[in-house]
C-alpha cells in the first residue's frame, strides 16, 4: 500500500509529526509537501494527492489543513477520490468501513497531534465492509464521471 501525505502551512507541523510517527511504525510514507511552513495554498497539495490516488486505486492519502474542510472539498472534485473529513476516531473508522474512504482529511488546528495519529491508525486498520455499502460507493464513483 502506498500512503501519501500532504498539507498546507497551517498543518505542516502536524504532517511532519504524523510522517515521523508512521515511519517509526514501518509504514512507507510519501510526502507530497509542502517542505516548509511558509504560506502556501492547500488546493495545490490536495490536487497532487488526489492525482496520486487516481493513478493507483490501492493507494491511500491523508490530507491536512487548518480545519480539514478545504482539502476535503478540493480532493472530492476528483473522480475515484473519496475524501472524508473526520474529527473523531469513530468517524475515521466508519469512513473506511461504510464509504471506503481512500483519503482521510484532518484539521491540524482543530485536532491535537495524538488525536490525529489515533484517527489515522484506526482508519488504516479499518476495512471496507462491502455488502450494502458497495452500491453506495459505486454511486459516488459515478458522480465523479459526470
Amino acid at each position: 500500500m502506498e500512503l501519501f501525505l500532504a498539507s498546507d502551512h497551517a498543518a505542516f507541523a502536524a504532517k511532519e509529526q504524523l510522517k515521523s510517527q508512521l515511519s517509526k511504525k514501518g509504514l512507507v510514507v510519501r510526502d507530497l509537501g509542502p517542505q516548509s511552513d511558509g504560506r502556501c495554498d492547500y488546493p495545490n497539495f490536495a490536487i497532487k494527492l488526489a492525482r496520486k490516488i487516481q493513478a493507483n486505486s490501492q493507494a491511500l492519502g491523508v490530507l491536512l489543513c487548518g480545519s480539514g474542510v478545504g482539502v476535503s472539498m478540493a480532493a472530492n472534485r476528483f473522480a475515484g477520490v473519496r475524501a472524508a473529513l473526520c474529527r473523531t476516531t469513530e468517524e475515521a473508522v466508519l469512513a473506511k468501513e461504510h464509504n471506503n474512504a481512500n483519503v482521510l482529511c484532518l484539521g491540524g488546528r482543530v485536532s491535537a497531534s495524538e488525536e490525529i495519529m489515533q484517527m489515522v491508525e484506526a482508519w488504516l486498520q479499518a476495512e471496507f465492509q462491502g455488502e450494502r455499502h458497495t452500491v453506495r460507493v459505486a454511486l459516488f464513483d459515478q458522480l465523479g464521471e459526470k
